[in-house]
């Protein structure tokens, strides 16, 4: 039976526990790559272009090592959910560089609500290709829908709890696929957490209340997910204490919109842009420095 390979970066971050729900119900295998590493990392930076920021090449060493251990690879490409919801291009061009680079096969659908393409008709048009039923590709799309909604809202719960906690509270401003990769953000967050600080996270709150309040910094915006991310600081600002916008360099959207951000916000903040992972050591001491701030401030 064909068994499909799902890159753990990017995509996999919004949305790998519906492919995985949806396999599931499905019976159809599939292999995940594995947390990031130096080689997959290594392998990713051989590939990528210089113009491609730190995410992408990390996406690019994950479908490598994944290439040869499976049948396919599933590379969505998503364009946009709605006029004023635009994604980055990586998100729309990353099937055509994948294609370009390995010869591999590659299972794809398109997201694009002005186009009428969602994610429904994208999973219909996979698990047709795969040869499943009409009638169990609908039940398998609701049941890994319900799953992800129920876990999501537990996130969103225990994410805006934080908020009342009397630790030091940081809001890390990230996109998940750099907040949750092992080369990229788990180390911040381990060492936050060492440091008994209460992290909260950017995306872990309401995207539909994050996305409008955006507007109260700018309304001009139109990547979806910088203006959940910039929403997320009007939410929680009076509650927190510090931000950390990290960015994995050179990301164009973060580049433009933490900039904006940074010059209209009175909270004290720390822009990380990450380009190199060799070494945490200057990383960690910038993040002491924030903290020691945060709480000289605190005790002022």
């Amino acid at each position: 039976m064909d068994k499909i390979g799902i890159p753990r970066s990017i995509f996999y971050y919004y949305y790998g526990d519906i492919w995985k729900s949806f396999f599931d119900y499905l019976k159809i295998p599939y292999i995940i790559s594995p947390n990031t590493n130096k080689e997959i990392m290594n392998i990713g930076l051989k590939y990528g272009g210089d113009e491609m920021c730190l995410a992408l090449k990390t996406y690019i060493g994950h479908c490598a090592y994944l290439k040869d251990k499976c049948n396919y690879l599933l590379i969505p490409r998503i364009d946009n959910y709605g006029l004023e919801n635009q994604t980055c291009t990586n998100f729309l061009s990353t099937y055509d560089i994948v294609n370009n680079i390995f010869d591999t096969k590659i299972l794809n659908y398109n997201i694009n609500l002005d186009n009428k393409e969602t994610l429904k008709k994208g999973l219909i048009k996979i698990g047709t290709e795969l040869g499943k039923p009409k009638h169990e590709i609908n039940k398998a799309y609701k049941y890994a829908i319900n799953k992800y909604k129920e876990k999501r809202k537990r996130e969103i719960t225990i994410n805006t709890n934080k908020l009342n906690s009397k630790k030091i509270k940081i809001l890390l401003v990230s996109h998940p696929y750099n907040t949750y990769d092992d080369l990229i953000g788990k180390e911040i967050i381990k060492y936050l957490e060492k440091e008994n600080i209460e992290v909260i996270f950017s995306d872990k709150f309401d995207e539909k209340i994050t996305n409008k309040l955006s507007e109260k910094l700018s309304k001009e915006l139109y990547f979806k997910y910088s203006k959940e991310n910039i929403g997320s600081i009007v939410y929680s600002k009076d509650k927190i204490d510090g931000i950390i916008f990290l960015s994995a360099f050179p990301c164009g959207p973060d580049s433009l919109v933490n900039e904006l951000v940074m010059r209209k916000i009175n909270t004290p903040y720390i822009n990380l842009v990450l380009d190199d992972t060799s070494s945490f050591t200057g990383t960690e001491t910038r993040l002491e420095s924030f903290i020691d701030m945060l709480k000289g401030g605190l005790n002022d």
